[in-house]
C-alpha cells in the first residue's frame, strides 16, 4: 500500500508518495496526520489519499501515525483543493487551516555555534554570532524573528560551509493532547476503610491524620474524586494515596476530561417565540429548501438592524438538528461571540462549541475532538469555525456577512470566508445564509442576479405585544412603538441628527462633542439610560508633530505617524506594535514644543469626564479587549448598567442589543470616507448604519447624532435616511462607469522588499511580464499600477502593488510567483 501526502514545510507545493509500512496497515487513511521522512529531516505530512501504484519506482516508508482518527474529512480535503485553486496557495496551507493550533507542525532547522571565540565580520553575521553566542542553538523560526529585514540565511550557509555553524534537522511533536487527570475511589467498603486506616502509621501522627482525613473525604463524596481535590482537602500527597493503595483501601485511575470555555456559562432556557409574518414569509423559504433538498441552497437574508434575523438563524439551526445534522454559526468579530453564545446555549443547552483565537491551544483542541466525534452539533465562532470537522453540516450561517473581517488578509491562504462557505455548502449539499442589514454591493448584486435568493425582513421588532406590556406597566413607561401583526410590535428605525462640524467651529465650539451632542448626553444621563459614543480610532491622538519645524513622530518600521497612548503615556504604531516613550525633545530641531492633533477613544473618554465628572464609562477597543474574556467583561458591565456610556470603535458597531441604549453618537462620521480606496464610501456606510442600528432597540426609543464635516455627502445622507436602497443603487452606477466589482474583478499582487528601489523595480519587470503574455485580453484586461501601496511601508518592508482588473484573474496570473510577492484574488480593500 502507498500513500500520497501533502508535505507540511513552506513553499512546498507538490504531493510525495511513501510506502505504508505493514503495522500501519489498515490504520492509515484519507486525511491521516502522519511523519515521513523527506531527504535528511523528518517531516509532517496529512494524507490526500491512498494509491496503489506510486509516481516514482523507489519510495521510502512512513516513519508514524499521530493520531489514530484522521484529522482531515472528505469534505475538508475537497474544500481544500478548492482554496488551492482560488487562492493560489500550498495545499498544505490550505489544509492547516483546519486543524487546531498545536496539532500541526513544520520541521526546522536547529543552528548550533561550533567555535565559540569565531570573530565574525561587520554587520549580519556579528549580529548572529552574537545571537547564538547570548542564547545558544537556536530554530531557524528564532532566527527568523530576530534578525527579520537581514538576509541573515545566506550569512548563515556561507558560515555552515566553512564549519563556523552546524545544522541539524528538528520536528517538535504536537504540543497539544488530551489533558487526563488522576482520580481515587474507595476500593472497600467504608467500615473496612476506617478500620484498616485507623492502623496505618503511628496513631495521631501528621501522615496518619492526613490518610483518615482522604479516606473520611471519598466516603463523603461517594465517588471517585481528583487526586488535587483530595489534596486540598486533607493536605496529603501520592506518596499517602500509594500507601492506601497498597493497603486496598483505594482505587487510583486516570481519566480524560474535557476543557471547556462554556463550562462556567450561565444561561436561562428559552423557548422559540412565534415568528412574525416576514419572519414565516422567510423561514417557510428556508424550511422547505432544508427539507427538500430544493435549489438555491444559498440565501442572502437583508434585515434592518432589529428585524428578528438571529431567530430565523435559530430556526435553522433548530431544523438541522431535527435531521440529525449539525450547524456553524459564524460572526465577523470575537467580540460578538458572548452574546451569540448565550442566545444559541439558552436555545440549545450542551450541544454548542465554541471555537476562537482567544481560547487556549488545550480548549481549541478538545472542542475540535468533540466536533469530529459528533459530541457538539453547533459550532460558532468567527470565520476559522467554517474549518470546523463536522461530518454532515445541514446549515452554515453568516452573520453580518458584509464585514470586511470574513476575508483572510494576512496569511498565505487568502480567502473569504463567504465563497468558501458557498463551496462548503455545495460539498455537502446543505443551505448556507448570509445575515447582513447592510449587504456589500457583490453579494447584493448577485441576489439580483439570480445566483442566490434574495429574502428581507424590512421592518424592526420591538418585541412581543404581551412581553411589551408587562415591561411598560412595570417601568411605567409609554413605549415608542407601531402595530405590527398580532403577536408583535414593530419600532421605527431611530431618528438620525445630521451635526455640522463646520457650523461649530464657526461658533466657537472647538470641543470634539457638538452643542447638541452635549445637550442629548445630559438629557440620557438625567433619565438614567445609557449611550453610545463612536469613534473609529483608538489611542489618545492620531499624531504628534513639531510646532516649530512641523515634523511628525513616525514609526521608523512603517514610516506612519505613532499614536499616543494616555494609559501608559507612550507612542504606538497601530501596524506593527512599534512603542516608545514620548520624547523632550523634537529628533529634528530640538524644540520641546510638541502638539498633539486628532482624537482617539482614550481622549474622546478624557472628556467627558470633563463634561460629566460623574458619569461612568467603559471603554472597548483593542487596548481593553487583549486580554480573555475581555469582551464578555465588557459587555456584561454595560448591559448590567455598571456603566452610563460605551465608547468603542467598530467593535460595538454590529449585533450588540442593548435595551438601555436611547442615544447614539457618532464622533468622527466622514473617517474613512475620503480613503483611496474603491470601497470606501461601502464601508462608511455599513459602519455608520450598524452602530446607528445600536439605538432604539427597545420601548425606551432612541436617537443618533451624527457628527460630520460633510453633510451633504450622499453616504452621510443615505446613512442618516437608514436607506440602503438609495445608497446601493447610487453606488452601483458608480462601480459600472468605473469598471469595479460586481462588473468585473480584481486581484491585487503585492511585493515587498527592504529597499524601495528593488522593490519598484521588481514591481515594474511583473508588470512588463504579465503584459506581454500571449493570453493577455487587452480588450477586457487592465493593469493598474505598479505604484506604491498606501501604506507604503510596513514592518521595514517597502510595498508595491499591481492591481490586475479583469472578469477572469486566474486565467491570466501565473501558478506560481517569485518570492517576495503575494496574491490576493478579490480583495476587500487597496489600501
Amino acid at each position: 500500500m502507498f500513500a500520497r501526502i501533502a508535505i507540511n514545510l513552506p513553499a512546498i507545493q507538490s504531493a510525495f508518495d511513501y510506502a505504508i509500512p505493514d503495522h500501519l496497515v489498515g490504520k492509515v487513511h484519507a486525511g491521516s496526520l502522519v511523519t515521513a521522512p523527506f531527504g535528511s529531516r523528518s517531516v509532517q505530512g496529512i494524507v490526500l489519499e491512498l494509491i496503489e501504484e506510486p509516481a516514482v519506482p523507489e519510495t521510502r516508508f512512513i516513519h508514524t501515525l499521530i493520531d489514530q482518527q484522521p484529522v482531515i474529512n472528505q469534505a475538508q480535503l475537497q474544500l481544500a483543493y478548492w482554496l488551492e485553486t482560488q487562492t493560489r496557495a500550498p495545499l498544505i496551507e490550505c489544509l492547516a487551516l483546519m486543524l487546531p493550533p498545536g496539532l500541526s507542525k513544520q520541521a526546522d532547522s536547529l543552528y548550533t555555534l561550533q567555535e565559540e571565540n569565531y570573530q565574525p565580520e561587520p554587520g549580519v553575521e556579528t549580529r548572529l554570532i552574537r545571537l547564538l553566542q547570548r542564547r545558544g542553538p537556536l530554530r531557524g523560526r528564532q532566527l527568523q524573528r530576530a534578525l527579520q529585514r537581514r538576509n541573515w540565511k545566506t550569512v548563515a550557509e556561507s558560515l555552515l560551509r566553512r564549519e563556523i555553524l552546524a545544522r541539524s534537522s528538528v520536528l517538535s511533536p504536537p504540543s497539544v493532547r488530551p489533558l487526563k487527570i488522576r482520580s481515587a475511589r474507595l476500593a472497600c467498603t467504608p467500615e473496612q476503610a476506617r478500620q484498616i486506616t485507623a492502623d496505618i502509621g503511628r496513631h495521631g501522627s501528621e501522615a496518619h491524620q492526613r490518610r483518615i482525613a482522604m479516606i473520611d473525604s471519598l466516603i463523603r463524596e461517594g465517588e471517585p474524586l481528583s487526586v488535587t481535590w483530595l489534596y486540598a482537602e486533607s493536605g496529603g500527597s501520592m506518596s499517602d494515596l500509594r500507601i492506601l493503595e497498597d493497603q486496598g483501601l483505594v482505587l487510583l485511575s486516570e481519566s480524560e476530561i474535557w476543557r471547556d470555555p462554556l463550562e462556567s456559562l450561565d444561561f436561562v432556557p428559552t423557548t422559540a417565540p412565534v415568528l412574525t409574518a416576514d419572519q414565516q414569509k422567510v423561514w417557510l423559504l428556508l424550511e422547505k429548501a432544508q427539507r427538500d433538498g430544493t435549489s438555491p441552497r444559498i440565501f442572502l437574508l437583508h434585515g434592518v438592524t432589529g428585524s428578528g434575523k438571529t431567530e430565523i438563524y435559530l430556526a435553522a439551526v433548530a431544523e438541522a438538528l431535527r435531521q440529525g445534522k449539525q450547524a456553524v454559526v459564524m460572526v465577523p468579530e470575537i467580540s460578538l461571540t458572548p452574546q451569540t453564545v448565550r442566545r444559541f446555549v439558552s436555545r440549545f443547552p450542551g450541544q454548542v462549541g465554541l471555537m476562537h483565537s482567544k481560547l487556549s491551544p488545550g480548549e481549541r483542541y478538545d472542542t475540535w475532538r468533540r466536533v469530529r466525534d459528533g459530541q457538539l452539533p453547533i459550532i460558532i465562532g468567527p470565520r476559522s469555525a467554517l474549518f470546523a470537522p463536522l461530518s454532515n453540516p445541514g446549515v452554515l450561517i453568516l452573520d453580518e456577512s458584509h464585514d470586511d473581517s470574513y476575508k483572510e488578509q494576512s496569511r498565505a491562504v487568502r480567502y473569504h470566508t463567504r465563497t468558501a462557505a458557498a463551496e462548503l455548502a455545495s460539498i455537502h449539499q446543505c443551505i448556507c445564509i448570509f445575515g447582513s442589514a447592510t449587504p456589500d454591493i457583490t453579494t447584493r448584486y448577485l441576489a439580483e442576479q439570480g445566483q442566490l435568493q434574495l429574502l428581507q425582513l424590512p421592518n424592526r421588532i420591538l418585541g412581543h405585544r404581551q412581553r411589551i406590556k408587562t415591561q411598560s406597566e412595570r417601568l411605567h413607561i409609554t413605549p415608542v412603538y407601531r402595530a405590527y401583526d398580532h403577536e408583535a410590535e414593530a419600532a421605527e428605525l431611530p431618528p438620525v441628527e445630521i451635526v455640522d462640524m463646520r457650523a461649530e467651529l464657526k461658533a466657537g465650539n472647538r470641543s470634539y462633542f457638538s452643542r447638541s451632542l452635549q445637550h442629548a448626553l445630559k438629557d440620557t444621563l438625567d433619565a438614567g439610560h445609557q449611550a453610545i459614543l463612536f469613534l473609529n480610532r483608538r489611542g489618545g491622538a492620531t499624531y504628534i508633530f513639531c510646532r516649530d519645524c512641523g515634523s511628525t513622530l513616525t514609526c521608523p518600521r512603517c514610516g506612519t505617524a505613532l499614536n499616543q497612548h494616555l494609559d501608559q503615556n507612550n507612542l504606538r504604531c497601530h501596524h506593527c506594535s512599534y512603542q516608545r516613550k514620548m520624547p523632550s525633545l523634537c529628533p529634528e530641531c530640538g524644540s520641546s514644543r510638541f502638539k498633539a492633533f486628532g482624537a482617539g477613544t482614550q481622549r474622546i473618554e478624557n472628556t467627558l469626564h470633563d463634561l460629566f465628572p460623574v458619569v461612568r464609562t467603559l471603554r472597548w477597543d483593542r487596548d481593553t479587549t487583549g486580554s480573555r474574556g475581555a469582551h464578555d467583561i465588557i459587555l456584561s458591565h454595560f448591559a448590567a448598567h455598571r456603566a452610563d456610556i460605551l465608547i468603542g470603535t467598530q467593535m460595538i458597531a454590529k449585533g450588540l442589543d442593548l435595551p438601555l441604549v436611547t442615544l447614539v453618537g457618532i464622533v468622527h462620521a466622514d473617517m474613512g470616507l475620503n480613503l483611496p480606496d474603491f470601497r470606501s464610501a461601502e464601508r462608511t456606510f455599513q459602519i455608520l448604519t450598524q452602530v446607528a442600528g445600536r439605538a432604539g432597540r427597545s420601548l425606551l426609543g432612541g436617537k443618533v447624532i451624527l457628527q460630520t464635516y460633510q453633510p451633504e455627502h450622499f453616504v452621510i445622507r443615505a446613512a442618516a435616511n437608514h436607506d440602503y436602497g438609495a445608497f446601493y443603487a447610487f453606488e452601483l452606477q458608480q462601480r459600472k462607469s468605473l469598471r469595479y466589482p460586481p462588473f468585473t474583478r480584481l486581484a491585487r499582487l503585492i511585493y515587498q522588499h527592504n529597499s524601495d528601489c528593488s522593490a519598484e523595480d521588481e514591481a515594474k519587470r511583473m508588470a512588463s511580464m504579465l503584459r506581454k503574455q500571449e493570453n493577455f485580453p487587452a480588450d477586457t484586461t487592465t493593469l493598474i499600477g505598479p505604484a506604491p501601496c498606501f501604506y507604503h511601508q510596513l514592518n521595514g518592508l517597502y510595498r508595491w502593488q499591481i492591481i490586475v482588473r479583469t472578469p477572469h484573474p486566474l486565467q491570466l496570473l501565473p501558478d506560481t510567483l517569485p518570492e517576495g510577492w503575494s496574491l490576493d484574488v478579490d480583495p476587500v480593500s487597496l489600501l
